[in-house]
């Protein structure tokens, strides 16, 4: 009996994290950009003849292609810090065999 209510609780849990996650997006109408372009709008607003110092060096085809390699790195960072974390329980748990 004990394991089923466990279970139910992290299937509620589940369910909390993603109806959190969801509804801002269903009940905020909203057009969602990113901060590179929302500064330069406002840099443009505030000094129009304002010149960048760098330009990009590479020019990615679309805004999907973007959003792949961000979400590429975003993936392989929280595949270092899941290595580091088992890297580092893995320690503990063979230090405290071996005591």
């Amino acid at each position: 009996m004990k394991q089923s209510k466990k279970g139910l609780s992290n299937w509620l849990l589940l369910l909390g994290v993603v109806v959190l996650a969801v509804a801002p997006l269903v009940l905020i109408k909203a057009e969602f950009s990113g901060a590179d372009g929302q500064a330069e709008d406002a840099i443009k607003e505030i000094q129009p003849e304002y010149k960048p110092w760098f330009n990009p060096l590479v020019e990615l085809p679309s805004g999907e292609v973007e959003s792949l390699l961000f979400s590429v790195q975003a993936a392989a960072g929280a595949g270092v810090i899941g290595y580091v974390i088992g890297l580092y329980k893995g320690r503990s748990q063979h230090q405290r065999n071996k005591e």
